[in-house]
């Protein structure tokens, strides 16, 4: 609970999951909406896509799908950010080296650090997902069309999805915010690898075939991967969603990459001293 106290009074919290959750609803309906009343199948804005299909991916029932569509790669680099926040900014003001020589022992509060972040990764995903239906309902009442809910099942699928990609990127953010025992840095390398390295090496990938193993199996691959695999409805190009890994195997690659990630932490932790 304190671990939760500390994270509300911070305003980059506030503003780290606001910007996700505005991003989400602007580039995933406001901006499909407006290349939708368009009319114009041929502009950037709608990627080609004609005005029904347009529709169909900001119905309700495709809410599963499209909210998943950013967290790739945007929603990533967000909650990527307020992992090495988290803990790094403990060694940037000195207060791991005040609360872990005075307080409880480092595998308890820095375990509690990592919980914490992963609560906050489920809220987040959940109240995306609520906002989308809303603005879906929204639209479709607008436009005149049914408001069908999705399935439970297809709810269950995207909210997994959303919590499998962010949770993997929260905890590689603390896991560099330890690694670089300060946020700023850690931020920097997280990014750089987030939006630069990782496609870099999916390029040269794609001329040199030795490498193709390595890079189909990235945090980012995977990560992309999953949201490629939720879309049944055509879409456009979007940054960062890729059709490289089945569902399953992204689910599992996530999974062994956020339990690396959060052990990797405990135990520099643990073994590193703090000065």
């Amino acid at each position: 609970m304190a671990e939760f106290g500390r994270l509300r009074r911070w305003p980059a919290f506030w503003i780290i999951l606001g910007s996700w959750i505005l991003m989400n609803v602007t580039f995933a309906y406001i901006f499909t909406y407006l290349a939708y009343t368009s009319g114009d199948a041929d502009s950037r804005m709608s990627d080609g896509l004609p005005p029904q299909l347009l529709l169909q991916q900001m119905a309700p029932s495709a809410v599963p799908e499209t909210f998943t569509q950013g967290m790739a790669l945007f929603g990533g680099a967000l909650v990527l950010i307020l992992g090495a926040l988290t803990l790094g900014s403990g060694y940037g003001w000195g207060t791991w080296k005040t609360v872990l020589t005075q307080g409880p022992s480092r595998m308890s509060t820095i375990g509690g650090s990592l919980i914490a972040l992963a609560t906050v990764v489920v809220s987040l995903v959940c109240v995306a997902f609520a906002v989308d239906l809303v603005a879906a309902s929204t639209i479709a009442a607008v436009e005149s069309q049914p408001i069908t809910m999705p399935g439970a099942a297809e709810t269950a699928h995207g909210i997994l999805a959303g919590v499998a990609i962010l949770g993997m990127w929260v905890l590689a953010g603390a896991l560099i915010g330890t690694l670089a025992r300060g946020p700023a840095l850690a931020v920097g390398l997280g990014l750089v690898w987030v939006l630069v390295v990782e496609n870099l090496l999916r390029g040269v990938a794609s001329i040199f075939d030795p490498i193709r193993l390595l890079t189909d199996h990235l945090p980012g691959t995977a990560a992309g991967s999953l949201a490629g695999a939720m879309r049944s409805v055509e879409a456009g190009d979007t940054p960062g969603v890729l059709d490289i890994l089945s569902r399953s195997e992204s689910l599992v690659a996530l999974g062994a990459y956020a339990v690396i990630f959060a052990v990797a932490t405990l135990w520099l932790v643990r073994r590193r001293d703090l000065s």
